[in-house]
């Protein structure tokens, strides 16, 4: 059996230096030379071992670049490196904001509502319940402010575009879901190149929202039947699937995708996920499955 060691870094601080490899190659007793995915940005090495082996060499790698801008994970060199299927969370991992926290500021209210967006984004209290609470401190706020949020506050996060259209490119299915609103999944779907987009429905009469949200929330269970339901629609292994996001609604979609990354995490999903990317930008999901940035589709 072989492993594969990634070790990525982010463009704008790049890390992965003659030094580090060679560094990395000690530390997992590998005779492999380094396969260079992109400058001193991300790179590769075989490692002899058993898939109940990467873990551990995970581990060694984390307390070996602990002080280093780098994100490392082993993970099994097989035949499903290269994803078939991708589920995204929205908010804090395909954009860098809480779109609720943005409704919420412009009625002055960011900092009840995005006290209460950390609490259920740690697992601290459920997602579902949080959501209608928040939720109805936006009653009658008008809906066509969601067009100027979009346009003027949602900044997408660096590496998404790339990600999307170098998976679809190479015949993955990608798919956006989020516990936020349809009304900001479907402009930003379209912006990042999302096949299609699910999202919890917010309630609005004579252009204004009502407070209410429509049955059913897409929590953690709903992300997870999503990512089952699609695998079955495709025919594909569970092994083929990949799943990326930042908080607690995320960690049944992350646990049931062959390959689930926390993207700059709650503590909670960190520890649950197999991959955590903490300094690389989106495009550290393509790293990780074997993609040189000379594939990238930009």
């Amino acid at each position: 059996m072989t492993l594969v060691a990634t070790l990525i870094a982010n463009e704008r601080v790049p890390a992965i230096t003659d030094a580090v490899l060679a560094e990395a190659r000690a530390v997992l007793a590998t005779d492999h030379q380094p396969r260079i995915l992109h400058g001193e940005v991300a790179a590769e090495l075989l490692v002899p071992g058993e898939d109940a082996a990467a873990e551990a060499f995970s581990r060694r790698l984390r307390a070996a670049f602990a002080a280093e801008p780098i994100d490392v994970a082993v993970l099994p060199a097989d035949r499903h490196r290269r994803k078939r299927l991708f589920l995204a969370d929205m908010d804090s991992t395909m954009i860098e904001q809480e779109c609720i926290d943005e409704l919420a500021d412009t009625i002055g209210l960011r900092e009840q509502v995005s006290a209460i967006t950390e609490r259920a984004m740690r697992g601290e209290i459920a997602f579902e319940p949080a959501l209608r609470e928040r939720v109805a401190l936006l009653r009658d706020l008008p809906v066509g402010i969601v067009d100027d949020l979009v346009r003027d506050r949602i900044t997408l996060t660096p590496g998404g575009r790339t990600l999307v259209a170098t998976l679809k490119a190479n015949g993955c299915h990608t798919c956006l879901i989020s516990g936020g609103f349809t009304l900001f999944t479907g402009p930003i779907s379209t912006m990042i190149g999302f096949d299609e987009a699910h999202a919890t429905t917010l309630g609005v009469r004579d252009g204004r929202l009502t407070g209410m949200v429509e049955e059913p929330i897409v929590g953690s269970e709903t992300k997870r039947a999503t990512l089952i339901a699609l695998r079955s629609r495709l025919g594909l292994e569970a092994a083929e699937t990949l799943a990326v996001g930042d908080g607690a609604n995320d960690l049944g979609m992350l646990g049931e995708a062959g390959l689930g990354v926390a993207f700059r995490a709650k503590p909670k999903v960190a520890a649950a996920a197999k991959v955590q990317v903490e300094h690389g930008d989106l495009t550290a999901l393509l790293y990780l499955q074997g993609y040189s940035a000379s594939e990238f589709v930009r």
